[in-house]
């Protein structure tokens, strides 16, 4: 299909004005949501539950909006900070729109939330949503591959890889030319097994940014891990039991990977055993290494050899009823944050032991366990209320896939993005980072931004004055439509999209169709057909031609077609006209039937004569016509006297010739010399001398 693109910058509207709500993780991190609104459009982000919150407690502040206007809602990630509260989301409010995420998004989503449930430690009252729930909420899940696009409801958005875990998007959106780029949870760096993310190549006008680590950076990963291999044998190797809480699917196949192959290279940890405590092991394994094409390089070499998921030093711990708690031991426990479940049942059990340790390898929510315990209290209160003094040691080493300071600055510098928007981290963090990539840009000439940093249920809004782009398709492209030339055609607007076609293209290429309108006008005349011819090649030289017998009218019928598209029927005493009816076919028809008119008054029904005109003054009639001709092109189009017999009109780029001896009109432009040619010859008709030299009727009517 050719196409032609037009640009036209318009006037501000109101409806160019968009607007982002947080409904989660505004400058709290836990149960993020969002919601983007423009042009009447509504996209929702993620749908996450608080970790240190329960039941109702627990999801975000959607009663702050109507979920029957959201058109479509995009889950970032698995994570249950992110999709934790879909199921209750689409089963249990009033949203009627489509959800979409990645494949391994949605395989892995379906075991994790089975787990939360099992494992929350609330009543079946406060449960949020039932098993059933869960499965029947798979239905309403829509998949979309990275770098796909999909439009709904003149929404257009498309997924690219988010490098924080399996599955893991930064979904790209546009509205109505306006790209908003939401990044989820994402990490710039490759792991062992994950790609970092990508840099898009579609620049956004706005990004909305995780800032859950404000502005602090990472250590090296070599330097990470090695902290952290030697921190688990120090731990095991003095008789210890080393507890690393983690959660089901993420950063629990990393850390997999580098304990297993640091087993593999110290022989005399082998009688150690490593345990991972998860009912969903084998179900998660079976994901990760289902979607190994959505891994780095790295492992999709080792796939080829053997299957890197498929490890030697690790044991699959289903529950604690199977634990045999005789001595050293690396146990690997969901949740991460230990607000219940395995890994806080063993943390109660081994706290009060100095040899025994924690790891916290991911990041802590506030009102966790897990963050509480960073602070080394003296003491920890058990889910049945007991307090238990805790001396076990406590470490905390990041190995969370969130973008540090150093990632997100660097990936603002790609993007350029005019407006930044915070989520997903704590206040003081996300105010560091706010405070610090203004300062980065504030000498930046080339570059400036705005960055929003709003609270839960505070919007944002931006003002968006964009340009209306309209692309030329069909008949009118073919035929080399270019810019500066001038268009004729219809403009149909569809979901903020401007496409101008050939009304003839309308079916092709939208659902509409044209109605004609045909016109059909009978007028007495009493002349011959010859007559007829004259008067017709007066009006329209060289666009007569005998058209082919028309059904309805006698054997003797003469038909002729003028002007290309009205056809002229000549039966005895009567003139039929047929036309499709538009303008410039309406003005072409006046024309004619003026001419007939004038004809028939004058009762001039000889073959053998033209009609004589009246003469008059030669300079009257060139006075007449160029006023006539200023009033229809303009004073710069004609000049301001007639000297000679001939004389030019300049129109739209384009020059008609008029010889006013011969009254012959000559242009490249077909309707230019249509135009001109019949004011001249009306405006003679009516006042003007006859021709030097009278037309041969027999010649005329083709004898």
């Amino acid at each position: 299909m050719a196409s032609v693109k037009r640009k036209n910058v318009v006037e501000e509207e109101e409806s160019d004005e968009l607007t982002f709500l947080p409904l989660g993780s505004g400058q709290e991190v836990g149960r993020s949501c969002h919601l983007l609104t423009f042009k009447g459009k509504k996209v929702l982000l993620d749908m996450g539950i608080h970790p240190g919150l329960s039941g109702m407690d627990a999801i975000p502040f959607v009663d702050l909006i109507e979920a029957s206007e959201v058109d479509i809602l995009l889950i970032s990630h698995f994570h249950l900070d992110h999709c934790g509260a879909l199921p209750w989301f689409l089963l249990k409010s009033n949203f009627r729109g489509r959800c979409f995420m990645t494949h391994a998004s949605k395989a892995i989503y379906r075991w994790l939330l089975s787990d939360y449930i099992k494992v929350s430690n609330i009543g079946a009252d406060q449960m949020l949503y039932t098993e059933a729930d869960l499965e029947a909420s798979m239905d309403r899940i829509e998949t979309i591959n990275f770098h796909e696009e999909r439009e709904v409801n003149g929404i257009r958005f498309w997924a690219y890889t988010a490098g924080h875990v399996l599955g893991a998007a930064m979904f790209m959106i546009e509205i109505a030319g306006v790209k908003i780029l939401y990044t989820g949870d994402f990490s710039r760096e490759e792991d062992r097994h994950l790609c970092a993310a990508e840099i898009p190549a579609v620049k956004p006008d706005v990004l909305i940014t995780e800032s859950t680590y404000g502005t602090h950076m990472h250590e090296e990963r070599e330097v990470r891990e090695a902290r952290f291999t030697h921190l688990v044998q120090d731990i095991v190797s003095h008789g210890g039991r080393c507890l690393i809480p983690v959660f089901a699917l993420g950063r629990a196949q990393e850390l997999l990977l580098i304990l297993d192959e640091f087993w593999h290279h110290h022989p005399e940890l082998h009688e150690i055993p490593i345990y991972y405590a998860s009912s969903l092991a084998k179900k998660c394994m079976g994901v990760y290494q289902t979607y190994i094409n959505a891994m780095n390089d790295k492992i999709k070499r080792l796939i080829t050899i053997a299957n890197p998921f498929m490890f030697k030093h690790i044991s699959n711990l289903k529950s604690i009823d199977q634990f045999d708690d005789i001595g050293p031991c690396v146990i690997m426990a969901s949740p991460g944050m230990m607000q219940s479940g395995l890994s806080r049942e063993l943390f109660e059990m081994w706290c009060t032991d100095p040899k025994n340790g924690v790891i916290i390898a991911g990041y802590c929510v506030e009102g966790t366990l897990a963050k509480s315990i960073l602070a080394e209290p003296e003491e920890i209160t058990t889910m049945s209320g007991q307090k238990l003094p805790l001396k076990m040691r406590v470490n905390y080493i990041s190995f969370s896939a969130h973008a540090d300071y150093k990632q997100i600055s660097q990936f603002v510098r790609a993007l350029k993005p005019p407006e930044i928007i915070l989520v997903h981290g704590e206040q003081n963090e996300m105010g560091r980072l706010k405070a610090a990539l203004i300062r980065e840009y504030e000498d930046d000439k080339e570059h400036s931004i705005n960055v929003h940093n709003p609270k839960n249920a505070q919007t944002v809004s931006l003002k968006f004055k964009g340009e209306k782009t309209a692309k030329v398709v069909g008949k009118l492209a073919a035929n080399g439509a270019v810019d500066g030339a001038k268009l004729t055609g219809v403009v149909i607007k569809r979901n903020f999209k401007y496409h101008v076609m050939d009304p003839s293209d309308l079916k092709r290429f939208t659902d509409k169709s044209i109605s004609v309108i045909s016109q059909r006008q009978m007028v007495h005349f009493s002349g011959s057909y010859k007559l007829l011819r004259y008067l017709l090649t007066q009006l329209c030289p060289r666009s007569i031609e005998m058209a082919e017998a028309t059904p309805g009218y006698p054997s003797n019928a003469r038909i002729m077609k003028v002007f290309d598209n009205i056809t002229v029927v000549h039966q005895p005493n009567l003139v039929t006209l047929e036309w499709e009816a538009d303008p410039m076919n309406d003005t072409y028809v006046d024309g004619i039937m003026v001419a007939i008119l004038h004809v028939e008054q004058l009762n001039l029904s000889s073959t053998k004569q033209v009609p004589a005109i009246n003469k008059r003054d030669m300079n009257h009639f060139k006075t007449c016509l160029v006023e006539m001709l200023v009033d229809m092109f303009g004073e710069e189009s004609v000049p301001k006297a007639i000297d000679g017999d001939s004389f030019e009109v300049k129109a739209g780029g384009n020059v008609a010739h008029v010889d006013l001896k011969h009254l012959m009109v000559t242009c490249e432009d077909e309707k230019l010399k249509k135009i001109v040619h019949t004011a001249v010859f009306r405006l003679h008709q009516t006042m003007g001398p006859e021709p030097d030299a009278e037309p041969d009727l027999a010649l005329v009517a083709g004898k």
